[in-house]
Protein backbone atom coordinates (compact mmCIF):
# COMPACT_ATOMS: atom_id res chain seq x y z
CA UNK A 1 0.00 0.00 0.00
CA UNK A 2 1.26 3.49 -0.84
CA UNK A 3 2.33 5.82 1.95
CA UNK A 4 0.18 8.50 3.54
CA UNK A 5 -1.39 11.25 1.48
CA UNK A 6 -1.85 14.51 3.35
CA UNK A 7 -4.03 17.22 1.83
CA UNK A 8 -3.76 20.75 3.19
CA UNK A 9 -7.28 22.06 2.70
CA UNK A 10 -10.71 20.52 3.07
CA UNK A 11 -12.70 22.12 0.30
CA UNK A 12 -13.88 21.09 -3.15
CA UNK A 13 -10.50 19.95 -4.51
CA UNK A 14 -9.54 18.09 -1.33
CA UNK A 15 -12.80 16.15 -1.21
CA UNK A 16 -12.76 15.38 -4.94
CA UNK A 17 -9.23 13.99 -4.63
CA UNK A 18 -10.08 11.72 -1.69
CA UNK A 19 -13.34 10.51 -3.23
CA UNK A 20 -11.71 9.74 -6.58
CA UNK A 21 -8.86 7.81 -4.99
CA UNK A 22 -11.31 5.64 -3.10
CA UNK A 23 -13.40 5.16 -6.26
CA UNK A 24 -10.19 3.96 -7.95
CA UNK A 25 -9.73 1.42 -5.11
CA UNK A 26 -6.62 3.20 -3.85
CA UNK A 27 -6.22 2.26 -0.17
CA UNK A 28 -3.44 4.57 0.95
CA UNK A 29 -4.06 6.49 4.21
CA UNK A 30 -5.58 9.91 3.51
CA UNK A 31 -5.72 12.89 5.85
CA UNK A 32 -7.51 16.15 5.02
CA UNK A 33 -6.57 19.18 7.12
CA UNK A 34 -9.12 22.00 7.18
CA UNK A 35 -9.33 25.32 8.98
CA UNK A 36 -13.11 25.22 9.39
CA UNK A 37 -14.86 23.08 12.00
CA UNK A 38 -17.18 21.36 9.51
CA UNK A 39 -16.66 18.59 6.96
CA UNK A 40 -16.10 19.54 3.29
CA UNK A 41 -19.04 21.28 1.61
CA UNK A 42 -20.05 23.16 -1.54
CA UNK A 43 -19.19 26.85 -1.45
CA UNK A 44 -21.02 28.38 -4.46
CA UNK A 45 -24.54 28.04 -2.94
CA UNK A 46 -23.42 29.84 0.24
CA UNK A 47 -23.88 33.25 -1.33
CA UNK A 48 -27.04 32.24 -3.20
CA UNK A 49 -29.55 29.59 -2.07
CA UNK A 50 -28.06 29.20 1.41
CA UNK A 51 -28.11 32.95 2.05
CA UNK A 52 -31.65 33.13 0.68
CA UNK A 53 -32.71 30.37 3.09
CA UNK A 54 -33.61 28.04 0.24
CA UNK A 55 -30.99 25.41 1.06
CA UNK A 56 -29.93 24.01 4.43
CA UNK A 57 -26.27 23.58 5.27
CA UNK A 58 -26.73 19.81 5.46
CA UNK A 59 -27.58 19.81 1.77
CA UNK A 60 -24.29 21.57 1.03
CA UNK A 61 -22.07 18.90 2.56
CA UNK A 62 -20.56 16.45 0.07
CA UNK A 63 -21.08 13.39 2.28
CA UNK A 64 -22.33 12.56 5.73
CA UNK A 65 -19.75 12.25 8.51
CA UNK A 66 -20.07 8.44 8.33
CA UNK A 67 -18.62 8.39 4.83
CA UNK A 68 -15.22 9.54 6.01
CA UNK A 69 -14.92 6.79 8.60
CA UNK A 70 -16.22 4.13 6.23
CA UNK A 71 -13.67 5.18 3.58
CA UNK A 72 -10.72 5.63 5.94
CA UNK A 73 -10.41 9.34 5.19
CA UNK A 74 -9.20 11.15 8.30
CA UNK A 75 -10.43 14.70 8.88
CA UNK A 76 -8.39 17.12 10.97
CA UNK A 77 -10.64 20.15 11.26
CA UNK A 78 -10.47 23.57 12.93
CA UNK A 79 -6.70 23.64 12.58
CA UNK A 80 -4.06 25.25 10.36
CA UNK A 81 -0.83 23.97 8.89
CA UNK A 82 1.92 26.35 9.93
CA UNK A 83 4.86 24.82 8.09
CA UNK A 84 5.85 22.25 5.49
CA UNK A 85 9.22 20.55 6.06
CA UNK A 86 10.16 19.07 2.70
CA UNK A 87 13.33 17.39 3.97
CA UNK A 88 11.56 15.52 6.78
CA UNK A 89 8.33 15.23 4.73
CA UNK A 90 6.19 16.51 7.56
CA UNK A 91 3.65 19.24 8.13
CA UNK A 92 3.41 21.10 11.44
CA UNK A 93 0.02 22.21 12.73
CA UNK A 94 -0.68 25.30 14.82
CA UNK A 95 -0.65 23.28 18.06
CA UNK A 96 2.87 22.05 17.29
CA UNK A 97 1.84 18.52 16.30
CA UNK A 98 3.45 17.11 13.16
CA UNK A 99 2.17 14.69 10.56
CA UNK A 100 4.31 12.63 8.19
CA UNK A 101 3.46 12.43 4.53
CA UNK A 102 4.61 10.38 1.57
CA UNK A 103 2.67 12.60 -0.85
CA UNK A 104 1.38 16.08 -0.09
CA UNK A 105 -1.32 18.03 -1.92
CA UNK A 106 -1.75 21.74 -1.36
CA UNK A 107 -5.42 22.63 -1.86
CA UNK A 108 -5.56 25.78 0.22
CA UNK A 109 -7.80 27.78 -2.09
CA UNK A 110 -7.84 31.56 -2.04
CA UNK A 111 -8.71 34.45 0.26
CA UNK A 112 -10.95 37.43 -0.60
CA UNK A 113 -9.22 40.76 -0.78
CA UNK A 114 -10.34 43.13 1.98
CA UNK A 115 -10.43 46.88 2.43
CA UNK A 116 -7.69 48.57 4.44
CA UNK A 117 -8.59 49.60 7.98
CA UNK A 118 -7.47 53.12 7.08
CA UNK A 119 -10.55 53.58 4.90
CA UNK A 120 -12.99 51.74 7.16
CA UNK A 121 -12.42 48.15 6.24
CA UNK A 122 -12.41 47.12 9.90
CA UNK A 123 -15.87 48.54 10.68
CA UNK A 124 -18.65 46.21 11.75
CA UNK A 125 -21.05 45.50 8.92
CA UNK A 126 -18.32 45.09 6.29
CA UNK A 127 -18.21 41.58 4.82
CA UNK A 128 -16.61 39.27 2.33
CA UNK A 129 -18.32 35.99 1.45
CA UNK A 130 -16.07 32.96 1.25
CA UNK A 131 -17.11 30.38 3.84
CA UNK A 132 -19.99 29.29 6.06
CA UNK A 133 -19.05 31.69 8.84
CA UNK A 134 -19.13 34.63 6.42
CA UNK A 135 -22.54 33.58 5.08
CA UNK A 136 -23.99 33.04 8.54
CA UNK A 137 -22.85 36.46 9.75
CA UNK A 138 -24.16 38.16 6.62
CA UNK A 139 -27.51 36.36 6.79
CA UNK A 140 -28.27 38.13 10.04
CA UNK A 141 -27.81 41.49 8.33
CA UNK A 142 -29.72 40.90 5.09
CA UNK A 143 -33.14 42.29 5.90
CA UNK A 144 -35.63 44.01 3.61
CA UNK A 145 -35.29 47.78 3.47
CA UNK A 146 -31.66 47.92 4.59
CA UNK A 147 -29.13 49.73 2.42
CA UNK A 148 -26.36 47.59 0.96
CA UNK A 149 -23.25 48.86 -0.78
CA UNK A 150 -21.39 46.33 -2.94
CA UNK A 151 -17.82 47.19 -3.87
CA UNK A 152 -16.77 45.46 -7.08
CA UNK A 153 -18.63 44.70 -10.28
CA UNK A 154 -17.36 41.18 -10.97
CA UNK A 155 -19.40 38.00 -10.66
CA UNK A 156 -19.13 37.93 -6.86
CA UNK A 157 -20.55 41.43 -6.56
CA UNK A 158 -23.30 40.90 -9.13
CA UNK A 159 -24.43 37.64 -7.54
CA UNK A 160 -24.55 39.34 -4.14
CA UNK A 161 -26.62 42.15 -5.65
CA UNK A 162 -29.15 39.69 -7.07
CA UNK A 163 -29.55 37.90 -3.72
CA UNK A 164 -29.93 41.19 -1.86
CA UNK A 165 -32.59 42.51 -4.23
CA UNK A 166 -34.47 39.23 -3.92
CA UNK A 167 -34.44 39.77 -0.16
CA UNK A 168 -35.74 43.32 -0.53
CA UNK A 169 -32.62 45.32 0.27
CA UNK A 170 -31.76 48.61 -1.41
CA UNK A 171 -28.61 47.90 -3.45
CA UNK A 172 -25.93 50.18 -4.80
CA UNK A 173 -23.01 48.54 -6.59
CA UNK A 174 -19.90 50.55 -7.44
CA UNK A 175 -17.19 49.57 -9.92
CA UNK A 176 -14.10 51.73 -10.32
CA UNK A 177 -13.36 50.43 -13.85
CA UNK A 178 -15.16 51.76 -16.92
CA UNK A 179 -17.77 49.02 -16.66
CA UNK A 180 -18.81 45.95 -14.72
CA UNK A 181 -17.18 42.62 -15.63
CA UNK A 182 -14.34 44.48 -17.32
CA UNK A 183 -11.68 41.85 -16.53
CA UNK A 184 -13.77 38.77 -17.23
CA UNK A 185 -16.33 39.45 -19.96
CA UNK A 186 -16.96 41.42 -23.13
CA UNK A 187 -18.85 44.71 -23.17
CA UNK A 188 -21.82 42.96 -24.77
CA UNK A 189 -22.15 40.56 -21.83
CA UNK A 190 -21.72 43.41 -19.36
CA UNK A 191 -24.44 45.44 -21.11
CA UNK A 192 -26.93 42.57 -20.83
CA UNK A 193 -26.15 41.90 -17.17
CA UNK A 194 -26.27 45.59 -16.24
CA UNK A 195 -29.71 45.95 -17.82
CA UNK A 196 -30.95 42.91 -15.89
CA UNK A 197 -29.79 44.35 -12.57
CA UNK A 198 -31.23 47.77 -13.27
CA UNK A 199 -34.54 46.17 -14.24
CA UNK A 200 -34.57 44.54 -10.79
CA UNK A 201 -33.93 47.84 -9.05
CA UNK A 202 -30.20 47.66 -8.31
CA UNK A 203 -28.23 50.88 -8.79
CA UNK A 204 -25.04 50.30 -10.79
CA UNK A 205 -22.43 53.06 -10.65
CA UNK A 206 -19.45 52.51 -12.93
CA UNK A 207 -16.25 54.56 -13.01
CA UNK A 208 -16.88 55.01 -9.30
CA UNK A 209 -14.54 53.95 -6.52
CA UNK A 210 -14.61 54.07 -2.75
CA UNK A 211 -12.80 56.90 -0.95
CA UNK A 212 -13.69 55.77 2.56
CA UNK A 213 -16.36 54.16 4.66
CA UNK A 214 -17.96 56.20 7.44
CA UNK A 215 -18.63 54.61 10.81
CA UNK A 216 -21.01 55.39 13.67
CA UNK A 217 -20.12 53.76 17.00
CA UNK A 218 -17.95 51.23 15.17
CA UNK A 219 -20.56 50.18 12.58
CA UNK A 220 -20.58 51.27 8.96
CA UNK A 221 -23.15 53.98 8.33
CA UNK A 222 -22.08 55.62 5.09
CA UNK A 223 -19.64 55.73 2.22
CA UNK A 224 -17.81 58.57 0.53
CA UNK A 225 -17.33 57.75 -3.15
CA UNK A 226 -14.65 58.84 -5.57
CA UNK A 227 -16.99 61.31 -7.29
CA UNK A 228 -17.38 63.17 -4.00
CA UNK A 229 -20.88 61.90 -3.23
CA UNK A 230 -21.80 60.40 0.15
CA UNK A 231 -24.42 57.67 0.53
CA UNK A 232 -26.05 56.13 3.60
CA UNK A 233 -25.11 52.49 4.13
CA UNK A 234 -26.14 49.74 6.56
CA UNK A 235 -24.07 46.88 5.14
CA UNK A 236 -21.09 46.56 2.81
CA UNK A 237 -20.05 43.51 0.77
CA UNK A 238 -16.54 43.62 -0.65
CA UNK A 239 -16.11 41.71 -3.91
CA UNK A 240 -12.78 42.92 -5.26
CA UNK A 241 -11.19 39.59 -6.11
CA UNK A 242 -9.14 36.98 -4.31
CA UNK A 243 -5.51 36.09 -3.71
CA UNK A 244 -4.20 32.52 -3.84
CA UNK A 245 -3.21 30.96 -0.53
CA UNK A 246 0.36 30.11 -1.51
CA UNK A 247 2.28 31.23 1.60
CA UNK A 248 3.05 27.69 2.79
CA UNK A 249 4.39 26.79 -0.64
CA UNK A 250 6.52 29.90 -0.81
CA UNK A 251 7.88 29.47 2.72
CA UNK A 252 9.05 25.91 2.04
CA UNK A 253 10.81 26.91 -1.19
CA UNK A 254 8.38 25.74 -3.86
CA UNK A 255 8.10 27.74 -7.08
CA UNK A 256 5.24 30.24 -6.88
CA UNK A 257 3.91 33.09 -9.01
CA UNK A 258 0.39 34.32 -8.28
CA UNK A 259 -0.23 30.80 -7.05
CA UNK A 260 1.66 27.54 -6.65
CA UNK A 261 3.31 26.71 -9.97
CA UNK A 262 2.53 23.19 -11.19
CA UNK A 263 3.23 21.15 -14.32
CA UNK A 264 0.75 19.38 -16.58
CA UNK A 265 0.32 16.66 -13.93
CA UNK A 266 -0.31 19.25 -11.17
CA UNK A 267 3.10 18.51 -9.63
CA UNK A 268 4.97 21.34 -7.97
CA UNK A 269 8.73 21.84 -8.15
CA UNK A 270 8.95 19.10 -5.50
CA UNK A 271 7.86 15.77 -7.08
CA UNK A 272 6.27 14.66 -3.79
CA UNK A 273 4.02 17.69 -3.62
CA UNK A 274 1.03 18.55 -5.84
CA UNK A 275 -1.33 21.53 -5.86
CA UNK A 276 -4.93 21.82 -7.01
CA UNK A 277 -7.78 24.30 -7.18
CA UNK A 278 -7.75 28.06 -6.75
CA UNK A 279 -4.22 28.12 -5.30
CA UNK A 280 -2.61 26.38 -8.29
CA UNK A 281 -1.04 28.12 -11.30
CA UNK A 282 -1.23 25.63 -14.14
CA UNK A 283 0.08 25.51 -17.72
CA UNK A 284 -2.61 26.06 -20.34
CA UNK A 285 -2.29 26.88 -24.04
CA UNK A 286 1.28 28.11 -23.66
CA UNK A 287 0.75 30.27 -20.59
CA UNK A 288 0.30 29.86 -16.85
CA UNK A 289 -3.15 30.63 -15.48
CA UNK A 290 -5.25 30.19 -12.37
CA UNK A 291 -8.81 28.94 -12.84
CA UNK A 292 -11.06 29.94 -9.95
CA UNK A 293 -13.92 27.51 -10.48
CA UNK A 294 -15.53 24.42 -9.02
CA UNK A 295 -15.02 22.61 -12.32
CA UNK A 296 -11.28 23.14 -12.30
CA UNK A 297 -10.93 22.18 -8.63
CA UNK A 298 -12.72 18.88 -9.25
CA UNK A 299 -11.13 18.00 -12.59
CA UNK A 300 -7.59 18.85 -11.50
CA UNK A 301 -7.98 16.95 -8.23
CA UNK A 302 -9.33 13.88 -10.03
CA UNK A 303 -6.41 14.07 -12.46
CA UNK A 304 -4.03 13.98 -9.49
CA UNK A 305 -5.95 11.00 -8.10
CA UNK A 306 -5.54 9.12 -11.38
CA UNK A 307 -1.80 9.83 -11.38
CA UNK A 308 -1.37 8.68 -7.78
CA UNK A 309 -3.53 5.58 -8.22
CA UNK A 310 -1.55 4.54 -11.29
CA UNK A 311 1.70 4.65 -9.31
CA UNK A 312 5.15 4.38 -10.79
CA UNK A 313 4.09 1.59 -13.16
CA UNK A 314 1.14 3.47 -14.62
CA UNK A 315 0.84 5.96 -17.44
CA UNK A 316 -1.68 8.74 -17.04
CA UNK A 317 -2.68 11.62 -19.28
CA UNK A 318 -1.72 15.16 -18.34
CA UNK A 319 -4.46 17.42 -17.07
CA UNK A 320 -5.99 19.31 -19.99
CA UNK A 321 -8.22 21.99 -18.52
CA UNK A 322 -11.48 22.59 -20.35
CA UNK A 323 -12.77 25.67 -18.54
CA UNK A 324 -16.42 26.26 -17.88
CA UNK A 325 -18.14 28.48 -15.36
CA UNK A 326 -21.61 29.63 -14.42
CA UNK A 327 -23.31 32.47 -12.59
CA UNK A 328 -26.92 32.57 -11.35
CA UNK A 329 -28.42 36.05 -10.97
CA UNK A 330 -32.17 36.47 -10.41
CA UNK A 331 -33.84 34.12 -12.94
CA UNK A 332 -30.87 34.43 -15.30
CA UNK A 333 -28.33 31.69 -15.85
CA UNK A 334 -25.06 32.80 -17.39
CA UNK A 335 -23.03 29.83 -18.62
CA UNK A 336 -19.48 30.28 -19.83
CA UNK A 337 -17.41 27.82 -21.85
CA UNK A 338 -13.75 28.39 -22.56
CA UNK A 339 -11.43 31.17 -21.41
CA UNK A 340 -11.69 34.52 -23.19
CA UNK A 341 -8.19 35.80 -22.40
CA UNK A 342 -6.73 37.57 -25.45
CA UNK A 343 -9.91 37.81 -27.54
CA UNK A 344 -9.92 40.34 -30.38
CA UNK A 345 -13.47 39.96 -31.75
CA UNK A 346 -16.93 39.03 -30.51
CA UNK A 347 -20.06 37.87 -32.31
CA UNK A 348 -23.47 38.34 -30.67
CA UNK A 349 -26.25 35.84 -31.41
CA UNK A 350 -29.84 36.40 -30.23
CA UNK A 351 -31.37 33.30 -28.69
CA UNK A 352 -34.61 31.59 -29.56
CA UNK A 353 -36.35 32.74 -26.37
CA UNK A 354 -36.96 36.29 -25.23
CA UNK A 355 -34.04 37.50 -23.15
CA UNK A 356 -31.65 34.81 -24.33
CA UNK A 357 -28.42 35.74 -26.09
CA UNK A 358 -24.91 34.39 -26.56
CA UNK A 359 -21.58 36.16 -27.04
CA UNK A 360 -18.88 34.25 -28.94
CA UNK A 361 -15.23 35.20 -28.46
CA UNK A 362 -12.55 34.86 -31.13
CA UNK A 363 -8.78 35.34 -31.14
CA UNK A 364 -7.21 35.50 -34.59
CA UNK A 365 -10.40 33.97 -36.08
CA UNK A 366 -10.30 31.02 -33.65
CA UNK A 367 -13.16 30.41 -31.21
CA UNK A 368 -11.91 30.61 -27.63
CA UNK A 369 -15.01 31.13 -25.44
CA UNK A 370 -18.78 31.53 -25.31
CA UNK A 371 -21.01 33.40 -22.86
CA UNK A 372 -24.57 32.05 -22.99
CA UNK A 373 -27.28 33.98 -21.17
CA UNK A 374 -30.40 31.86 -20.70
CA UNK A 375 -29.34 29.99 -23.84
CA UNK A 376 -28.41 26.40 -23.02
CA UNK A 377 -28.24 25.40 -26.70
CA UNK A 378 -25.55 27.98 -27.45
CA UNK A 379 -23.61 26.93 -24.36
CA UNK A 380 -23.71 23.22 -25.17
CA UNK A 381 -22.72 23.82 -28.80
CA UNK A 382 -19.91 26.18 -27.87
CA UNK A 383 -18.56 23.83 -25.23
CA UNK A 384 -18.54 20.87 -27.64
CA UNK A 385 -16.64 22.91 -30.19
CA UNK A 386 -14.08 24.07 -27.65
CA UNK A 387 -13.65 20.65 -26.05
CA UNK A 388 -12.90 19.18 -29.47
CA UNK A 389 -10.56 21.96 -30.56
CA UNK A 390 -12.91 23.19 -33.27
CA UNK A 391 -13.69 26.74 -34.28
CA UNK A 392 -16.97 28.17 -35.58
CA UNK A 393 -18.37 29.84 -38.68
CA UNK A 394 -19.04 33.45 -37.69
CA UNK A 395 -21.76 33.85 -40.32
CA UNK A 396 -23.70 30.89 -38.89
CA UNK A 397 -23.36 32.29 -35.38
CA UNK A 398 -24.43 35.79 -36.36
CA UNK A 399 -27.59 34.63 -38.17
CA UNK A 400 -30.23 33.66 -35.58
CA UNK A 401 -32.20 31.83 -38.27
CA UNK A 402 -29.50 29.24 -38.85
CA UNK A 403 -29.17 26.08 -36.77
CA UNK A 404 -26.16 25.88 -34.48
CA UNK A 405 -25.95 22.16 -35.20
CA UNK A 406 -24.31 23.10 -38.49
CA UNK A 407 -21.24 24.08 -36.49
CA UNK A 408 -20.79 20.53 -35.24
CA UNK A 409 -20.87 18.81 -38.66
Amino acid sequence: MAGRLVVIGAGQAAFALAAKLRALKDERPITLIGSEDVAPYQRPPLSKKYLLGEMSFERLTFRTDDWYGENAVELKLATFVEEIDRQKKTVRMQDGATLDYDTLVIATGSTPRTLPAAIGGDLNGVYTVRDKRDADLLAGEMRAGRRLLIIGGGYIGLEAAAVARNLGLEVTLIEMADRILQRVAAKETADVMRAIHEKHGAVIREKTGLTRLIGTEGHVSGAELSDGSVIDVDIVIVGIGVTPNDRLAQDCGLDVGNGVLVDEFARTSDPSIYAAGDCAMLPWRGRNIRLESVQNAVDQAESIAATLAAGSAGVTAPYDAKPWFWSDQYDVKLQIAGFNMGYDETVVRPGAREGSVSIWYFAENRLIAVDAINDAKAYVTGKKLLDNGLTADKAVIADPATDLKQLLN
